[in-house]
């Protein structure tokens, strides 16, 4: 007896047309896609693992909500990151101003289970480095370098033009090889 064959691999395009057809599993194989690398992301900006599970979820619950415009052709990762990254920025906004400090607080980096996963201490001192970035070069890092996003896929994401993009993330790399070279 032969084994069952590989369901086949369908396309983002496809699934976003399933859904709107009424088949809601369809969206739930882009969330089982997209998930976590949108949490990392919601991590990453908010420096908050519960809030950035809410901002997870909040993100596909809009995603879902708007997918009826969302636009024929266009990447389906590029738009989630998109409203997960415009949401924190949000949650970020509205901590700020409910605690009138500079600074949003920031969560420890180093607690929880990610540091059970981290083997090295290069690993920690790399993740420390990236979280204590200005924001604008964090997720111009978190982009392009953890997310493998392109100059301009990271420009839509973040509403910027292409060449600050760029800057953001020359003088992101400079910073933290100051950082790490100490």
């Amino acid at each position: 007896m032969e084994p069952p064959l590989a369901a086949p691999v369908v396309d983002d395009q496809a699934l976003i047309a399933a859904t709107l057809a009424g088949r809601g599993e369809a969206f739930g194989e882009l969330v089982t896609r997209y998930e976590r690398a949108v949490y990392h992301l919601a991590v990453r900006t908010l420096h908050d693992r519960t809030e950035a599970e809410d901002a997870t979820q909040e993100a596909f619950l809009k995603a879902y909500r708007a997918l009826a415009s969302f636009r024929p052709g266009a990447k389906f990762s590029t738009w989630i990151f998109t409203i997960c990254y415009r949401g924190c920025c949000d949650r970020l906004a509205r901590r700020k101003r409910f605690s009138g400090d500079e600074l949003p607080d920031r969560a420890d980096p180093a607690a929880g289970p990610e540091l059970l996963a981290e083997r090295s201490d290069e690993a920690a001192r790399l993740r420390a480095a990236i979280d204590a970035l200005p924001e604008k070069y964090r997720a111009v890092i978190t982009l392009y370098h953890l997310q493998g996003k392109q100059y301009e896929e990271i420009a839509t994401v973040l509403n910027l033009p292409l060449g600050t993009v760029k800057t953001h993330l020359f003088r992101a790399k400079e910073q933290l090889r100051k950082v790490l070279s100490v």
